[in-house]
């Protein structure tokens, strides 16, 4: 893949920066809507210990296969459940990280599964949320000369354009943070994935040397800027659930 969006910073590589700071060795780490495990086996491969919680029969036979090719299926457990049903299946304060990647725009009650997820993580422990962001919704149907759509996405209250968007919602940082501190979490920091893809950037052709490691740099720090952060295609926020 070209371009901006393979240039910005995987937000699971800001994860695994993360686990240095939790307490626990190994830590254990829980992944609602974790599909496939292309998160959960680099993880495991780490040597975390991974739940994946998911709704597919199909993503969660395809998780098992790639956790036995990379010889972590000792680390992967595969749980089928809605983020909707994750107290019956899952144990509080279990997991000293929780990933909650692209899940919440998709689930009927945002609050009631950050909630969920809040209760699964141990004091001191992460949540890991990675969500759509609206204003990058806005401009690309603009770029695109979408503008009834455009219109759509900005005035609704869900960041939706209209009955046949596949989305439910998207999230400002705003509405995501509101969220998190809601279930009594405490954000540790917020990054925008993909802020260049978002302003129609580089297309990703190099013209001299060191310009990937510019691009890169930019990116960087286009996406941690409060106000352009906005922008980007995706939101992450990390939030540590306090000790006591």
């Amino acid at each position: 893949m070209s371009g901006p969006r393979a240039r910005y910073p995987d937000a699971v590589d800001r994860v695994l920066a993360g686990l240095i700071d939790l307490p626990r060795r190994p830590p254990a780490v829980l992944d609602v809507g974790g599909g496939s495990g292309t998160r959960a086996v680099p993880l495991a491969a780490r040597g975390c210990t991974v739940t994946v919680v998911d709704t597919s029969i199909d993503a969660l036979a395809m998780l098992r296969r790639r956790a036995a090719e990379a010889g972590v299926s000792e680390l992967v457990v595969a749980i089928q459940a809605d983020a909707d049903g994750l107290d019956s299946v899952v144990d509080a304060d279990s997991a000293d990280l929780v990933l909650c990647h692209h899940l919440l725009e998709s689930v009927d009650v945002p609050a009631a599964a950050v909630r969920g997820l809040a209760r699964a993580v141990r004091p001191g422990g992460l949540l890991s949320v990675l969500v759509s962001g609206r204003y990058a919704a806005v401009l690309n149907r603009v770029v695109a000369g979408r503008y009834a759509e455009a219109a759509a996405v900005q005035a609704d209250p869900d960041g939706r354009a209209g009955s046949s968007d596949p989305l439910q919602r998207r999230f400002d940082v705003a509405t995501v943070c509101g969220l998190l501190v809601g279930a009594g979490l405490d954000v540790e920091s917020v990054t925008g994935l993909g802020v260049m893809t978002a302003l129609g950037g580089s297309d990703g052709a190099s013209t001299g040397p060191g310009d990937d490691e510019a691009v890169a740099a930019l990116e960087a720090a286009l996406a941690a800027d409060p106000v352009l952060r906005e922008l980007a295609t995706d939101l992450h926020v990390l939030a540590r659930r306090p000790v006591g």
